[in-house]
């Protein structure tokens, strides 16, 4: 693809939004660009930060996520506070979100991407990712038709912070998590390793300004897995094999009325083609000076793919990745996003050992 013919297209998509669905939509996509640029163009990744830190001892892309979450934090909770119709990412805390938060964890270390991991590195033209992409749809689809027998096992109702003590209070209990992290984090790593990555940072900065712009515009947090489940669960509907409405997920009158209308009118399938375009605009600036991915064996093709379809299913189990329970959780104040954080850390520290057996390299 040419490099004017990318900016053209991004252009008419844009347009066509305006002209046939929605502005919103249409800044919206803009917003999703502008995160797809931002982890395309500072390599801000979720995954290789906590595998950083657990192989390296390098604690910066960690410090960088904890930075990211303190930013959204301080501009979304005061937006929660204003504005009740604004909603936070709230999951209940159960026994789902504590298996697939943990295998969420170890999956994508191995698949190398987490939600938006997955789709900026498919924007790039990453191979194992383009392929996970579709089973991460797929799994995340299936792991909605099934959540209703996963919260059976056990599950409480979400609690949010912002709700239960009010904005204020919430972002300072929320500093006081995210600095015992950082300390954690940097005694982990002593003196030997530098802690400032200024790439990193302004990728935080920007990402969490947009977090909160997400918020603003689209009336809920930054989301990634519901819009692939939702791609699929379309495509099993249309075709016949999924009758929505005897599904406890997808009958409910918001998935349903999301299900029976167009794609475009989802705010969280429209961030994500943004991201995608956002990588895909910086891949084209930069493809002369990047990085070849691995070459992979069959062996190492099987292995990912696997991970990526369970990726997908555990996130809907955790009610989010990195993005949806980890950064949209806890910049919005829900319980269920601390939860996450550790089980998921717990699934990645098995996570990179399984891609060191396999070798995977990156």
């Amino acid at each position: 693809m040419k490099r004017l013919s990318l900016p053209v297209l991004v252009a008419v998509f844009f347009i066509s939004l305006v002209w046939f669905v929605s502005s919103r939509q249409a800044v919206l996509f803009l917003v999703g660009i502008g995160m797809g640029s931002a982890l395309a163009g500072t390599r801000f990744g979720f995954t290789s930060g906590w595998r950083r830190l657990i192989e390296r001892r390098d604690p910066r892309g960690v410090l960088a996520q904890l930075l990211l979450l303190a930013i959204a934090a301080a501009l979304s909770m005061p937006l929660l506070g204003q504005y009740p119709e604004l909603v936070a990412a709230l999951g209940p805390p159960s026994i789902s979100l504590l298996i697939g938060a943990f295998v969420f964890g170890l999956t994508m270390q191995i698949a190398d991407g987490c939600g938006s991991g997955t789709l900026y590195k498919a924007g790039l033209g990453v191979p194992l990712n383009m392929a996970i992409l579709p089973l991460f749809a797929l799994g995340s689809f299936l792991g909605s038709a099934h959540i209703n027998r996963w919260l059976e096992l056990g599950s409480l109702e979400p609690i949010g912070l912002v709700q239960m003590l009010g904005p204020m209070e919430a972002f300072g209990l929320t500093c006081v998590g995210l600095l015992l992290l950082a300390g954690a984090a940097l005694r982990w790593c002593g003196n030997a390793m530098p802690w400032f990555d200024r790439r990193l940072w302004i990728g935080a900065l920007a990402l969490g300004v947009l977090a909160a712009l997400n918020l603003l515009i689209a009336g809920q947090p930054w989301g990634v897995v519901y819009g692939f489940g939702l791609w699929a669960a379309k495509i099993a509907t249309a075709t016949g094999a999924f009758a929505p409405q005897g599904n406890w997920f997808w009958s409910q009158p918001g998935n349903f009325q999301i299900l029976s209308q167009s794609v475009l009118l989802d705010v969280t399938t429209i961030t994500n083609i943004g991201v995608m375009a956002g990588a895909l605009l910086v891949s084209a600036r930069r493809s002369a000076g990047q990085a070849q991915p691995q070459r992979l064996n069959g062996q190492q093709w099987m292995i990912g793919l696997l991970a990526g379809f369970l990726m997908g299913y555990s996130s809907r189990l955790a009610f989010g990745c990195n993005i949806g329970a980890m950064v949209a959780g806890i910049s919005t104040g829900s319980v269920h996003g601390w939860i996450w954080v550790p089980m998921a850390f717990g699934g990645t520290l098995i996570g990179v050992r399984v891609r060191r057996h396999f070798n995977f390299t990156g």
